[in-house]
């Protein structure tokens, strides 16, 4: 398949590490930004237990707020583009960020899982709004070339995978309110930052419509990618959030066993990936990768307390891996502008992750504690047998012969 994978060959990584470091104040902010908005994703992880006793909830009633912050995660991916090209990429920005410090601090102050829950669905909105834009402003402003850019991007997104579980065990060993008390401070910092460094952006040529996301995934090779993406993203999303209810540990020892995975999602999506992919091809890679994601995640069910730690920990190698070529592969496999084929494949893939966390603890409810992890495993060999049925379309109907490096610049983000 090397000679069909349009991704193979160089990533256009190298020679970019050593200009990250010398960037403008706009693009640090901005990537600081999303560092925290990564941070809110996993930051209820070592805290679900404790929130479930605070609250007088079941599991399955404490899943939901991850059900909500990617339901409207989802939902809102259709109305991204449609905000950002009417009022442009820093208001777009400020916005979100807006909307995550209101919802963050509201979902701390929650007297009840039906409040949290709600809260959470409203800083899914803020937190969309803000990380569909964040790419496209940061290789906008960012010095050395878009192939910097998306390795700084890269980066905040692995760190903040990382540092939200360490967070959410630090500040919710004390209480499980103080972490979304904490989020919302430090996005507020984040808000003021953006306001005084970040200038102006451009706005665009053409404005994007509601529809044109759901136009893009017309395309054979975008819909493929988004399919297996939702598979994916079943899996990811089940050890995710519902792996802390099985491990069963105080919240510093489960953020410290999710902050270790958050660290190899880090080094395998930004450093490890890339390789990869210029020596086997970014298909080979991926069908791979699912493939081992699903065998890791049933040991992670069959095995002891101490294998299930190490499969989770484990599974961040091939979540990191996953992520960087499913969003090559989603940004140039169609003819589509790249916000807009991106926001159609979120979409689709989002409701995976929203799904996730409701049906596994229901999952469990009707079997036991292993079978999520069964269909866990099941839906990753389902997104690779989309990618390896689908390899024609995926190979050959890619827009560009080389592989993504990024958007070229803000004129052409926002001119697509």
């Amino acid at each position: 398949m090397r000679g069909e994978d349009p991704f193979d060959g160089e990533t256009g990584r190298a020679g970019t590490v050593g200009s990250i470091g010398r960037q403008p104040k706009a693009v640090w902010a901005t990537a600081g930004a999303a560092v925290v908005a990564f941070m809110g994703i996993g930051l209820v992880d070592p805290i679900l237990p404790s929130i479930a006793r605070g609250l007088e909830a079941t599991p399955s009633q404490v899943s939901l707020l991850f059900t909500s912050y990617f339901l409207i995660t989802a939902v809102a991916m259709l109305v991204t583009g449609f905000v950002s090209s009417r009022i442009g990429g820093r208001r777009t920005l400020l916005a979100g960020l807006a909307l995550v410090v209101v919802f963050a601090a509201l979902s701390g102050a929650s007297d009840s899982v039906g409040e949290l829950v709600g809260f959470r669905a409203g800083w899914g909105l803020g937190n969309a709004l803000f990380v569909s834009t964040s790419l496209a402003v940061i290789v906008g402003a960012a010095a050395g070339g878009s192939a910097a850019a998306i390795l700084l991007y890269e980066s905040a997104l692995g760190l903040g995978m990382a540092c939200g579980p360490l967070l959410g065990a630090l500040l919710g060993d004390a209480s499980w309110r103080y972490p979304f008390f904490g989020t919302a401070a430090l996005m507020a910092v984040g808000f003021l930052c953006i306001a005084v460094f970040l200038g102006e952006q451009p706005k665009p040529v053409r404005k994007t419509s509601l529809l044109d996301p759901l136009k893009a995934l017309g395309h054979g090779g975008l819909a493929s990618a988004a399919a297996s993406a939702f598979f994916y993203n079943y899996a990811f999303f089940t050890v995710l959030a519902f792996t802390p209810f099985v491990l069963d540990m105080t919240p510093y020892r489960s953020g410290a066993v999710f902050f270790a995975w958050g660290v190899l999602l880090a080094v395998f999506s930004v450093l490890v990936a890339p390789r990869l992919q210029r020596r086997y091809g970014s298909l080979v890679v991926l069908g791979g990768s699912l493939v081992l994601l699903a065998a890791d995640v049933v040991v992670l069910g069959y095995g002891d307390h101490v294998t299930a730690v190490a499969c989770t920990v484990a599974s961040g190698a091939f979540i990191g891996v996953n992520n960087t070529v499913f969003t090559e592969l989603a940004l140039g496999v169609s003819d589509a502008p790249r916000p807009v084929a991106s926001a159609g494949y979120n979409f689709v893939r989002w409701f995976a992750a929203a799904a996730a966390p409701f049906l596994a603890p229901k999952i469990e409810e009707w079997s036991d504690v292993r079978m999520p992890f069964v269909v866990a495993g099941v839906a990753a060999v389902a997104g690779a047998a989309v990618i390896w049925v689908r390899r024609t379309s995926l190979a050959h109907e890619a827009a560009q012969p080389g592989p993504v490096r990024a958007v070229p610049d803000a004129a052409a983000v926002f001119a697509d």
